[in-house]
């Protein structure tokens, strides 16, 4: 998934900027560049591989800017090269430069037509036909060209662009990928992730699909499709400044892996806030039959995994897709039927359509996120939080852990409403659960040993795991709950 971060403000974008794709990398990428605006246009710096590859770049050269985009990509529309890299120019024209994260469907279509209009292509990239469609649009406002090009588009993205002419503004738009803003004192921040900016502000603001953007020093203003202006929240985010640093370990991987025990902590007790077992956020499910999970990559798994919960305890068949293939197909939603998205972002698209396919069959939903900002938290009928904190290692760790701990919170609610578990099982069962926080710090103080291990076999060329089956993993979690 690719990362893009904006900023306009008084200091230099050049570090923040740097900063904030520092942020990013745990998402991964391939190539990375940031373009500043200035008094003299667009200066654009982009390197293949790592960031410190940009930085080498950039590093030694006074840029004075103070407004600039920025972009970590994964290759999916040509190869890897600078030329392929973003910020992405509309060809021979350096008057526009976009950063975009998704895909453009109709990129085919639309780099023919733009061909045929006498348009120069310079990259592989389907991204480049945005740059294009804002300069052609461009008729002194960028919020107005940004606007038309984005009525042009399919697919699923968003981007930020930026113009010579307006060197103290970006304008941005979304369509099932995600964008905020970010507000400090006398700073602006577009952003795909709160993660890119995390240590400057915790003031935000949420857009949602199809709206415009547009940001400068002094704050953000949000427009709907047809360019009325729209009031918008502002969202102070929990996390301090000192959550994205690593606090001492060697990686956030590592960091996080050692945040378990509170993150679950923390998923059991701001879910059981009413009673022993009434989750908060859950509402009425005393009618459901049958739960549906969609989930993506670790989501899914952690799907699986709490299938064996809600089969064994509750006694309702649970089925768990791959939203991706669940919502291109034509699934049968009967009455009592509670359709389930898991997503640690809360902006997954496939299992966001998949949500919005099963609302529109007249399914209930419910949504099992890491973010309460995020579009799922605002499209289900009901939400859960784990509460996890921000994850920033790949792969995942407390958001996979939470989000187990949470589906089996749920069997044993719907094993309570049905009559399936009751009494003193029922206490006990739900003892293990709070029990578990104690029992993963144990286990992580009992594993000194593996250092040892990894250090034996670090230069080793290849390895060979073994991996758990679902029944295998649910048998080991079962140890720790009963």
């Amino acid at each position: 998934m690719c990362g893009v971060i904006g900023y306009v403000g008084r200091r230099h974008a050049k570090e923040r900027l740097l900063k904030g794709l520092e942020r990013l990398e745990y998402r991964g990428y391939d190539s990375a560049g940031i373009c500043l605006v200035n008094g003299d246009g667009l200066t654009s710096v982009k390197a293949v591989g790592k960031l410190v590859n940009l930085k080498a770049k950039v590093n030694g050269h006074a840029y004075g800017a103070t407004t600039g985009i920025g972009h970590t990509r994964w290759a999916t529309h040509g190869r890897v090269t600078e030329q392929n890299a973003h910020p992405l120019s509309a060809g021979d024209h350096d008057e526009v430069a976009i950063v975009l994260n998704g895909i453009i469907e109709n990129h085919a279509e639309l780099r023919r037509r733009l061909t045929a209009d006498g348009e120069h292509f310079t990259s592989e990239t389907d991204a480049e036909v945005v740059a294009h469609l804002v300069r052609m649009f461009y008729d002194g406002c960028l919020v107005a060209a940004v606007r038309a090009a984005r009525a042009q588009l399919e697919g699923h993205y968003a981007f930020i662009a930026t113009h010579r002419d307006e060197p103290g503004l970006l304008v941005g738009s979304r369509h099932q990928c995600p964008l905020l803003a970010g507000m400090g004192d006398g700073e602006t921040f577009l952003a795909s992730s709160i993660t890119a900016f995390s240590g400057d502000t915790r003031r935000i603001k949420l857009i949602k699909d199809d709206e415009i953007v547009a940001i400068d020093a002094d704050g953000v203003r949000v427009y709907d499709a047809g360019g009325d202006s729209l009031e918008r929240d502002e969202i102070v985010v929990p996390w301090d400044d000192e959550v994205a640093e690593k606090g001492g370990y060697e990686s956030y991987m590592l960091k996080e892996m050692h945040e378990q025990p509170a993150a679950i902590s923390a998923t059991i007790a701001r879910n059981l806030q009413d009673g022993p077992l009434d989750l908060a956020g859950l509402g009425d499910v005393s009618d459901v039959r049958r739960l549906v999970v969609l989930a993506c990559g670790t989501a899914y798994h952690a799907g699986l995994v709490g299938r064996y919960a809600i089969e064994q305890w509750a006694g309702i068949p649970c089925d768990v897709e791959v939203a991706s293939e669940w919502r291109y197909r034509d699934p049968r939603l009967e009455p009592g039927t509670l359709v389930v998205g898991v997503s640690q972002s809360g902006e997954t698209a496939d299992t966001l359509a998949g949500l919005r396919l099963a609302r529109e069959r007249g399914a209930r939903t419910l949504g099992i996120t890491n973010s309460p900002s995020s579009q799922i938290s605002r499209e289900v009928d009901a939400v859960l939080h784990t509460h996890a904190g921000l994850e920033m290692g790949v792969a995942a760790t407390k958001t996979f852990t939470t989000q187990v701990v949470l589906l089996q919170l749920l069997a044993l609610r719907l094993a309570e409403l049905k009559g399936a578990i009751t009494g003193p099982e029922l206490e006990h069962l739900l003892g293990e659960i709070r029990g578990l926080p104690t029992k993963v710090l144990s286990t992580l103080e009992s594993q000194h040993g593996l250092d040892d291990i990894a250090e034996r076999h670090a230069e080793k060329p290849y390895f060979f795991f073994r991996s758990f089956t679902c029944s295998q993993t649910i048998d080991i979690v079962s140890m720790a709950l009963l």
